[in-house]
């Protein structure tokens, strides 16, 4: 990676629009950071693969970890359940931490690293499941927390101007990088070589994540791209339909400024149904495919069909959401995702495997793409400088949507894989009219800007 020497003191102005929001203009990437802003799309997209399959493949290795290490399938669902709850958990407090800078992006990011490091080694070599619970479920977890955290919301700082695309891309990074691991983990992994596995893929996924996260770098706060004039509609096409579909935040919401707009309770409650309908399909899809008689060659490619989708569709509705707007895209991926789970039990029921897949496939798009609408959402709404703890209070929905796993065991041994997955569905839905009552807070948005009659020029913190 070539980088270039970096300025010790880079001019800069501030303008002010007529909500009052302050934009920072004039330094470039190159002189903050050493190198283009595109690298703060690449490297954090590394490092969501890294964290990907402690998800997203975890239910594929469900059936090995129970034969050899003797853990029942309920404990092992729960810890997928504590994995979750932890992930959750800790993006909030990072996000403050970081926020008051005693938490740089890249101690963050090592830390997540260690935490996924800790995971596998405890899934291999934990005598006791409890103390898998801790490593994996726990440990693992609040790693995976820090650097989804970390990674979404770097990549939406240094492209504010136009961060559903390139969200929805980092964000997709989260899914279809465990795609090698179902594989590995269905297909290669078994009682007798299940160890040294678990530690080759928990020292590569940790070490993506490490090196990754060496070269994050935040932008100072208030900071804008010189090329794009926040006084005046921009001239890049693309920049000006995403500012018109979707306006800048009229002004950089604190974390208690924001939950007294109400806005922070609603998105909470639209990802917590939705996300926890796709944690359920992660965690029962391999299961309803085994049920209706598919092979388990079949199952894994259903699932890797899934995850590739789901990654894919991040990026998709992110770039989709830029043109037509954030809130329009949420609604149509929430019906998708429920109308997909009523298509998985009916192809599951009826044996029919092509449709199987297709609603599969059509499940992991809705599941997937959930996730960078409510982060570009978030940013639209409350501003970019406090979106970590933003958006971590918005992400802490994970808490119950982590349930989806945990007591989605208890539902399907009560109602059956067919009652479950039409609840799924009816939640979905609900999700999807809940968003409905979603708007921007503060008054009408206003395009006519001010420039600060006195800009200020100093050096840069």
């Amino acid at each position: 990676m070539a980088t270039t020497q970096v300025q010790s003191a880079v001019p800069y102005r501030e303008v002010t629009d007529a909500n009052g929001r302050t934009y920072r203009l004039g330094e470039t990437p190159t002189d903050i950071m050493g190198r283009g802003r595109k690298w703060m799309v690449i490297l954090p997209w590394v490092g969501m693969m890294g964290i990907s399959s402690a998800e997203y493949a975890f239910s594929s290795a469900e059936d090995t970890l129970h034969e050899a290490q003797h853990w029942s399938s309920g404990s092992i669902y729960w810890m997928m359940t504590l994995w979750v709850f932890c992930q959750a958990a800790v993006a909030f407090p990072a996000g403050r931490l970081r926020e008051k800078d005693k938490l740089p992006a890249r101690w963050a990011m090592m830390l997540g690293a260690a935490g996924t490091l800790m995971g596998y080694l405890s899934l291999a070599y934990a005598p006791h499941v409890a103390l898998a619970f801790i490593g994996f479920g726990m440990f693992s977890g609040m790693g995976a927390g820090m650097v989804y955290a970390t990674c979404v919301n770097m990549v939406g700082k240094w492209y504010p101007e136009r961060k559903g695309g390139k969200t929805g891309f980092v964000n997709g990074g989260f899914a279809y990088g465990s795609v090698p691991f179902v594989f590995v983990f269905t297909g290669f992994m078994d009682g007798s070589n299940f160890r040294w596995v678990l530690v080759s893929v928990g020292f590569l996924l940790a070490a993506m994540v490490a090196v990754a996260g060496f070269f994050f770098k935040d932008p100072p706060k208030n900071w804008w791209p010189a090329e794009v004039d926040p006084l005046n509609p921009p001239d890049d096409p693309r920049a000006r339909r995403a500012m018109e579909k979707n306006p800048p935040a009229d002004k950089q919401y604190s974390p208690a400024e924001a939950w007294k707009t109400g806005r922070v309770a609603l998105l909470w409650f639209c990802l917590a149904c939705t996300s926890g309908v796709n944690i359920f399909g992660i965690a029962f899809q391999v299961d309803i495919g085994e049920e209706a008689g598919f092979a388990g060659g079949i199952v894994a490619t259903a699932m890797s069909l899934k995850a590739i989708v789901n990654g894919t569709g991040r990026g998709v509705i992110g770039w989709l959401s830029d043109i037509y707007g954030r809130k329009q895209c949420l609604l149509y991926v929430c019906a998708i995702l429920g109308l997909a789970q009523f298509g998985i039990m009916w192809s599951a029921d009826i044996k029919n495997l092509p449709l199987f897949l297709i609603f599969s496939a059509i499940s992991g798009f809705g599941g997937g793409a959930i996730f960078p609408m409510f982060a570009a959402l978030t940013a639209d709404y409350f501003g970019e400088n406090n979106n970590a703890s933003n958006y971590g209070m918005v992400y802490s929905s994970k808490l119950v949507s982590g349930l989806g796993a945990g007591m989605g065991s208890v539902v399907v041994g009560a109602w059956g894989y067919s009652g479950a997955f039409t609840l799924a569905g009816c939640i979905s839905i609900f999700a999807g009219f809940m968003a409905l009552f979603l708007s921007p807070p503060g008054g009408p948005r206003k395009n006519r800007v001010e420039p600060n009659p006195k800009p200020i020029s100093r050096e840069m913190d």
